[in-house]
C-alpha cells in the first residue's frame, strides 16, 4: 500500500526532473546566451522550443503542488515546524504552473525591441510576480525539508548533499539581483544567467532528491503496532525504524 510520504515522493521527484528541462539548451539551438539570458526566456512565446519548456514547467508545477498537498502533516511538536515544507511546495507548484501560462512574449536579452518594451514597463507584471512566488516557495520548501532531514539523520550523506544544495540556491539567489542590476547597467560579463541557472538547478536537484528520503519499505511491526520487529540477528528492524522518520 502506498503511504503518504511515498505518494508525495513519487510526485515531487518527477516534478524536480521536469524543472530541470532547461538543461536541454546544451543540445538545442536556442539562440540565447546562457550567461545572460534568464531561464524563463527559453520558454518565451517567440522562442523555437518555448512550447516544450512551457509544457515541462507546467508539468513540474502540477506534480510538485500535488506532492505538497499529499505530504503528511502533523499537529504536534516538530510536525508544526515542518509544515512549512509542504506549504512551500504547494506555493512553488502553483506559481510555476501559472508562470507557464501565459509566458513571456519575447526574450529581452536577445531582442532589442523586447528589451525596450520591458524597460518601458509595457511587459505584463504577472510573469514577474509568479516567478517571485515560485522562488519564495522553492526556498521555503527546500530549506524546511533539509532542516527536517538534519533533525532525523544529520550525518547521512544525502542530508549533507541537500544542505549544500540549499546553501548554493540561497547564495545564487543573493547574487542574482546584483547580476540583473549589472546587466541593466550595461555590464554583460556579470553572469546573470549563470547565477539563475545555479539557483534553479540547485532547487530542482533538491526536489528530485526528495524521493530517496521517502521511497522505502515500511518498518515491520509486532501485532498491535507497538514496536518494530527485529530484522536478521535482531538489528534490522531497529535500523529500519531509525531510518523511517520523515526527512
Amino acid at each position: 500500500m502506498t503511504t503518504p510520504p511515498t505518494a508525495a515522493a513519487v510526485l515531487i521527484a518527477p516534478g524536480g526532473l521536469a524543472h530541470c528541462a532547461w538543461v536541454l539548451e546544451a543540445v538545442l539551438p536556442t539562440g540565447l546566451t546562457p550567461t545572460r539570458a534568464c531561464v524563463s526566456e527559453l520558454a518565451a512565446g517567440d522562442q523555437p522550443y518555448g512550447a516544450l519548456l512551457r509544457g515541462t514547467d507546467l508539468a513540474a508545477g502540477v506534480l510538485v503542488r500535488a506532492g505538497g498537498l499529499s505530504a503528511p502533516r502533523s499537529a504536534s511538536g516538530r510536525g508544526r515546524r515542518m509544515r512549512a515544507g509542504p506549504a512551500g511546495l504547494v506555493l512553488f507548484g502553483a506559481a510555476s504552473a501559472l508562470d507557464a501560462c501565459p509566458p513571456l512574449d519575447c526574450a529581452p536579452t536577445a531582442d532589442a525591441v523586447c528589451a525596450a518594451r520591458e524597460h518601458a514597463g509595457l511587459v505584463p507584471a504577472a510573469h514577474g510576480l509568479t516567478r517571485a512566488l515560485a522562488l519564495c516557495g522553492a526556498l521555503v520548501a527546500t530549506a524546511a525539508l533539509t532542516r527536517a532531514a538534519r533533525g532525523t539523520a544529520p550525518d547521512a550523506p544525502a542530508t549533507r548533499a541537500c544542505t549544500v544544495l540549499v546553501a548554493l540556491a540561497l547564495a545564487a539567489t543573493v547574487c542574482t539581483p546584483a547580476a540583473v542590476g549589472a546587466l541593466e547597467a550595461g555590464h554583460d560579463g556579470w553572469g546573470h544567467g549563470v547565477a539563475q541557472r545555479l539557483q534553479v538547478g540547485a532547487v530542482a536537484v533538491r526536489l528530485t532528491a526528495h524521493a530517496p528520503a521517502h521511497v522505502r519499505p515500511p518498518a515491520r511491526t509486532r501485532p498491535g503496532g507497538r514496536t518494530p520487529l527485529a530484522g536478521p540477528r535482531g538489528t534490522g528492524g531497529a535500523r529500519h525504524a531509525s531510518q523511517g522518520a520523515l526527512r
